[in-house]
């Protein structure tokens, strides 16, 4: 979800899992949340931390799940809990906690 909701926003942004799924896509909960406020779900598909390059991004997020990534320098744990496998409801509480720190990171940029 923090991909589409940045790349909404106007970032380049990639999201990236320590265990993406290998045999099936995105959680369906996370594309009707999405798409609920009109966001574009194209071409969203589970990726692993294994292949981030750090130079690559200004900034590297981790949303928290109790999970670490020692080859990643991680600017912000924003200790979110994993909605997945849990009711839509979850699902959209993420959404909008993640499109609020989203908009909060613009705002700091705006001001400096």
């Amino acid at each position: 979800m923090a991909e589409a909701i940045a790349r909404d926003l106007g970032h380049s942004a990639s999201s990236a899992g320590t265990h993406p799924p290998k045999d099936r896509g995105v959680a369906p909960n996370a594309l009707i949340v999405l798409e609920e406020i009109s966001i574009d779900t194209g071409g969203l598909h589970p990726k692993s931390v294994d292949f981030v390059d750090p130079e690559n991004f200004d900034k590297i997020i981790s949303m928290g799940c109790g999970v670490s990534c020692p080859a990643l320098p991680i600017d912000e744990d924003w200790g979110l809990e994993d909605p997945f496998g849990r009711e839509i409801e979850a699902y959209r509480i993420t959404r909008d906690e993640i499109r609020a720190r989203v908009n909060a990171i613009i705002d700091r940029g705006t001001d400096a």
